[in-house]
């Protein structure tokens, strides 16, 4: 069986999608709950992410071409991991008030996020993409890929999303950016 470099690149990517998904679930998690959920998407949903993407940089104007440079990126990746977590607080309550609010029902009724919450998705990001780069796959996170799925509802109840798109290709798409 001969199996040709681009469709040993799009397994590589693929494979790749699901390790990063396990490296972001075991990582560390404060006072060991864990609110997170990952997704790959390949094909036509990732495709529907960057057309999300182009038309919120659209409606957004000038100040929204980051969106459609991300858009283009996410087009030329071979698959994109999406990393959320739940705004829900940890109950710790008036033990730890980092968050700003008396307590944890405070935070929740003004619509904020628990300060670990953002804490568990950047450790679970940095495991996440040193995974990736340590597999030679050229990644970058992303919070416009997380705000188009968001918008998409692609998580559910998972709000706080960043995107990793994935790429195996001879020069990174993500380096040379406009």
């Amino acid at each position: 069986m001969l199996i040709n470099s681009k469709q040993a690149e799009e397994q590589a990517v693929l494979n790749l999608a699901y390790a990063v998904c396990a490296a972001a679930r075991t990582a560390p998690k404060a006072c060991g709950i864990d609110h997170m959920d990952t997704a790959i998407l390949t094909g036509d949903d990732k495709q529907k992410v960057a057309n999300e993407m182009r038309r919120i940089g659209e409606s957004l104007g000038k100040a929204g071409g980051f969106f459609i440079r991300d858009a283009d990126n996410l087009e030329a990746s071979g698959a994109v991991v999406l990393i959320g977590v739940k705004y829900k607080p940890r109950e710790l309550n008036e033990i730890c008030g980092v968050c700003g609010f008396v307590n944890c029902a405070a935070c929740a009724a003004a619509g904020a996020t628990c300060v670990f919450t953002a804490v568990d998705l950047g450790i679970a990001l940095g495991s996440a993409v040193s995974l990736a780069a340590d597999n030679r796959a050229d990644n970058r996170i992303m919070f416009t890929i997380g705000k188009a799925a968001a918008a998409l509802g692609l998580l559910g109840e998972y709000k706080l999303i960043m995107g990793i798109p994935l790429s195996v290709s001879g020069k990174s798409p993500f380096f040379d950016r406009d």
